[in-house]
């Protein structure tokens, strides 16, 4: 059976596009799509992906009309949360889990993002530089 390999895109409705890719590159470091086939897209590193659904009347992607929230992973929650506060961004850590350390915040649209730092068995499945 032929399996999807990974995650190609991420689309999502936006307000203000333009404003929205911004925040994204200036906070989050994920280069803007390309104007050109020359021109390299952001790549994510490596690593396990959680696909989830969740039930429809849940309050953990913030306001009830958004439908989705991403997770991305990073090295050093603890330098990112700091480089976050500093730009004025809030985010709350959630913890330390078995599989991670996790955080949340909101782009300036209000979608909801979580930031992971795995840990133990889970930096196992990171791919190595």
């Amino acid at each position: 059976m032929e399996k999807v390999t990974g995650i190609g895109g991420f689309f999502f409705r936006a307000h203000d596009q333009a404003a929205l890719r911004h925040w994204y590159n200036t906070h989050l470091g994920i280069d803007p799509t390309p104007t050109d086939y020359e021109s390299p897209c952001w790549r994510s590193g490596g690593g396990a992906t959680v696909f989830e659904p969740f039930a429809h009347d849940t309050g953990y992607f913030g306001a009830p009309q958004n439908q989705w929230m991403i997770n991305f992973r990073v090295r050093d929650l603890d330098a990112m949360m700091a480089q976050l506060n500093a730009a004025g961004i809030e985010v709350s850590f959630e913890g330390d889990e078995p599989n991670g350390r996790f955080a949340l915040l909101s782009d300036p649209e209000g979608n909801r993002i979580q930031l992971w730092q795995p840990i133990g068995n889970s930096a196992e499945m990171e791919e190595k530089p």
